[in-house]
Order: structure tokens, then C-alpha cells, then sequence
């Protein structure tokens, strides 16, 4: 059996996935995930601050050790960046020094890229038999929407809107979220249009956790949420119902969340209203997204790197 490792840097959390896979088969070895805030006040500062990068770079050495673990050679693993990477001015100074000082090359790629990669793996779910869906990627600081033909395996029509759940704590904390998740909106109502759906198919940590709170799971379960479905009213319940939950008492509630109970609430408002736009009535949770699709590739190409 193949093996290989991915790396999916976010703005919120850095993912790490190591596997064995052959003839359509996959044999998880490691699966972490660890949230680093790297994208946090980026809109203010344009930069990846200092704390952030120091907490990225401890977890960027303990993957590290889990590839050589694995026997793995780190030039080999495939690593991504998305969003936030694309804006910070000093991103490409900052996977340099990943490179030189613990070995893994970090690739930026477009956002077409990361419609790509999520649309792979959640294809790689045998269980998703619709003819079409739309798929929702929330990350930190974007959120990609992807209508897909399933059989043919072609993405119809994909955008990605720069917002995503640290950016929408950003403007909260601002008195600008309003304001701003309008605009954007507003902004995209011509490609939301082509995306609409009934059912919609959803990845990456907001969502998940989404799963797992509306399981009421103290911790991440990902057999029991992969593949979960439930109505969007359950989203508006809990948009109305932690409406003012501070982020330790949600965190007291749910230990999974760790850092991510900083910015919880604003993917779920997130959520509510991008579920609102494409007039969902159902939810589909997948914990295949990106890494899953970059790990199957195990590869970027030019076409995919930002900036190329």
C-alpha cells in the first residue's frame, strides 16, 4: 500500500493526515488537528503576528516527527496554505523559514485549488449517491461554495467569498460584522444563485464541530459525524440558543472546541446565513475535505499555486 502525508494550513487550524491507501482504500494513521489561530486580526494587520506563527511553528515540528515516524520523507508530504497565507504579506517569508528549519515546502494555492481538493475528498465518501450537490468548505478566512456533477466527477461552478469564521469573530469583535458579511454576500448573490440546494454537503472544522455539538458529544467523534445529516432549523436553534455563550462556557460545554471555542458562535451565525442565501432546508457533514484531496493527489500543480 501507498503511503503518504498532508498538511492543510488554515487561518484557524493546522491539519495533519497520514495514510495508506490502494485500489480505492484508505487506512488512516494519524489524523491531527490543532488550532494555531494563524489568520487571527490579519484584516487589521496584514501579517501573521508573532504568537500565532511561534504556536504554528511548535505544531509544524511535532508533525514533523510523526511523518519521520511513519518513514515518511518531509519534502514528500504535501503541504497547502490557503486563505490567509494568500493575504499575509509575510506568509511566503514564513514557510521559508518552515522549510529551511524543519524541511516540509508549504505551497499556497488559489482558491480554484482549494474548490478542487475539497471536491475530491468528499468524493472519495461512497456513501453520497445525489446526481448533484453543492458543497461548503468554512474556513477561517474564506468559505468556498462548489456545485458538483457526482457521477462525472466535474465541478460545475465554485467561488470562494473571503469570509470564514476567525474573519467573522474579527468583525464582531470590530462592531463591523454586520456590515461587512453584507456586503460579501451581497457581493456573491449572482454565484450563490448557481449553487443553490436543497441538501448541502459540508466540510472543515466549523461544520464538524457543528456536527458534534448538535450530537451534544463532549468530544470530536468523527465516526459518528461523518456522514451525519440533520435539518438547517438545528443550525438556527443554535444560532438563537448560545446566542450569548462566552467562549469559556462553551469550551466548559464542549472540551473538543479548544481554541476553536473562540470563534464558534461566528461560524455558526456564518453558517445560518449562508444556509439562509441558498435556501437549505438539509445538512449533510463530511469529515473528508482538502487534506483528503491533496493526499489522494499527492501532488500540487503550478496551475493550483497561488501566485505561479
Amino acid at each position: 500500500m501507498k503511503k503518504r502525508a498532508s498538511i492543510d494550513i488554515g487561518s484557524n487550524s493546522i491539519l495533519l493526515l497520514i495514510a495508506e491507501f490502494d485500489d480505492g482504500k484508505i487506512n488512516i494513521l494519524e489524523n491531527e488537528s490543532n488550532v494555531t489561530g494563524l489568520g487571527r486580526d490579519l484584516d487589521k494587520n496584514g501579517i501573521f503576528i508573532d504568537e500565532a506563527m511561534d504556536e504554528s511553528f511548535s505544531v509544524f515540528k511535532v508533525y514533523a516527527e510523526l511523518c519521520k515516524k511513519h518513514g515518511l520523507l518531509l519534502e514528500d508530504v504535501v503541504v497547502t496554505a490557503t486563505e490567509a497565507s494568500r493575504v499575509a504579506t509575510n506568509a511566503q517569508s514564513y514557510f521559508q523559514k518552515i522549510k529551511k528549519e524543519i524541511g516540509f515546502e508549504v505551497k499556497i494555492i488559489t482558491g480554484e485549488a482549494e474548490a478542487y481538493f475539497s471536491t475530491t475528498g468528499i468524493l472519495f465518501d461512497d456513501k453520497i449517491i445525489d446526481e448533484f450537490i453543492t458543497i461548503m468548505d468554512i474556513g477561517g478566512a474564506s468559505t468556498e461554495l462548489i456545485r458538483v456533477n457526482v457521477p462525472k466527477k466535474e465541478i460545475i461552478h465554485s467561488f470562494s467569498m473571503p469570509v470564514g469564521a476567525v474573519r467573522m469573530n474579527n468583525w464582531n469583535l470590530e462592531g463591523t460584522l454586520k456590515e461587512n458579511l453584507g456586503n460579501v454576500l451581497q457581493n456573491f448573490q449572482k454565484d450563490i444563485e448557481r449553487v443553490k440546494a436543497q441538501k448541502l454537503f459540508c466540510v472543515a472544522g466549523t461544520m464538524t464541530s457543528l456536527g458534534n455539538i448538535y450530537l451534544n458529544n463532549k468530544n470530536f467523534n468523527e465516526s459518528e459525524v461523518n456522514g451525519l445529516e440533520f435539518q438547517c432549523i438545528e443550525v438556527d436553534k443554535m444560532y438563537s440558543h448560545y446566542k450569548d455563550t462566552t467562549s469559556d462556557e462553551f469550551l466548559k460545554q464542549f472540551p473538543f472546541l479548544g481554541k476553536r471555542s473562540k470563534t464558534i458562535y461566528s461560524g455558526i451565525i456564518l453558517a445560518k446565513n449562508i444556509l439562509d442565501k441558498l435556501e437549505s432546508s438539509d445538512v449533510y457533514i463530511s469529515t473528508y475535505g482538502l487534506r483528503y484531496g491533496t493526499l489522494l493527489a499527492g501532488e500540487i500543480k503550478n496551475d493550483f499555486i497561488h501566485g505561479a
